[in-house]
């Protein structure tokens, strides 16, 4: 396949596409080699990757292999492949993503679990996001919770268009609106957010895709990663009614200042929820007035 696939006179099969891929990011140090060059061709065919297989020995035409190339020197350069591909699969369902919002992240599943389980032992609850990105918690709720009334925030305006496309394409009604954190004068029953918490001088240590890719405003937590959880739990109370739950997802090891936080500011029934790992990913807090 010399540097790229290339029609040329050779016959670019799906297979021998995907298996000069794969070799290709191994070498490029793509941590998924196989799974990437499979979700990045079924996307450009209009296919899935069990359909790939079906498929094996469909040769590509030379504007897909053109097209291609480019997505395999997008990837090999660290891009995140839903920025790539334009989606991001969470809960079930395919959210449009851009540079303007952070990538979905299957542990904030877990912030949906737990914030479902309070939400249905509350009579019709009202429900805030904070930092809602490109709306995949939001929605999720609004998709599960029929009677709800769900309400997302963010600072950034674009992030805002593209969650306000993903409820209409999943025929939920979401409230979006521009803010740094709460509305002002609104009340909720339960109050959820995935806030940036990783510390300023550790951006530069994560990963390339990540660093370099997705929204800085979205990852950066302050000096110590704790700064929007302190903004969080001091105007909660403002925003919370009597009994009214916060839930939080928090970084690898923050749980004991983050719980500190918390009780500082009087919240009581302090719960901690692991992750698949066994990393304590959320807290639940109730205001009880």
């Amino acid at each position: 396949m010399s540097d790229q696939p290339s029609a040329r006179k050779e016959k670019w099969t799906v297979l021998k596409v995907l298996n000069w891929t794969t070799q290709y990011f191994q070498q490029k140090g793509i941590a998924t080699p196989r799974l990437d060059a499979e979700v990045l061709l079924a996307h450009l065919l209009g296919t899935d990757r069990v359909g790939l297989y079906l498929n094996y020995d469909k040769p590509l035409k030379e504007e897909e292999l053109k097209a291609f190339r480019e997505m395999i020197q997008r990837r090999s350069g660290g891009e995140p492949i839903a920025y790539i591909t334009g989606y991001k699969e969470f809960w079930g369902l395919r959210f449009r993503v851009t540079p303007a919002c952070l990538v979905p992240r299957p542990s904030t599943e877990l912030l949906v679990e737990e914030a479902l389980k309070i939400a249905r032992t509350i009579p019709s609850p009202k429900i805030l996001e904070i930092g809602t990105g490109c709306g995949a918690v939001a929605i999720a709720l609004a998709k599960e919770l029929k009677e709800a009334q769900v309400v997302a925030t963010d600072i950034s305006p674009y992030a805002l268009e593209v969650a306000a496309e993903n409820a209409k394409e999943h025929g939920v009604e979401v409230i979006f609106l521009q803010a740094d954190l709460f509305p002002e004068g609104e009340v909720y029953s339960l109050v959820v957010s995935n806030p940036p918490y990783v510390p300023t001088e550790k951006i530069f240590e994560l990963e390339p895709e990540v660093r370099d890719y997705e929204p800085p405003e979205a990852l950066d937590g302050g000096e110590d990663g704790l700064k929007y959880f302190r903004a969080i739990a001091k105007e909660a109370p403002e925003h919370l009614s009597e009994g009214g739950w916060l839930i939080l997802e928090m970084g690898e090891g923050q749980h004991e200042q983050v719980l500190d936080i918390l009780k500082r500011e009087g919240f009581s029934s302090l719960e901690l929820v692991p992750d698949l790992e066994g990393i304590k990913r959320v807290v639940k807090a109730r205001w009880q007035g």
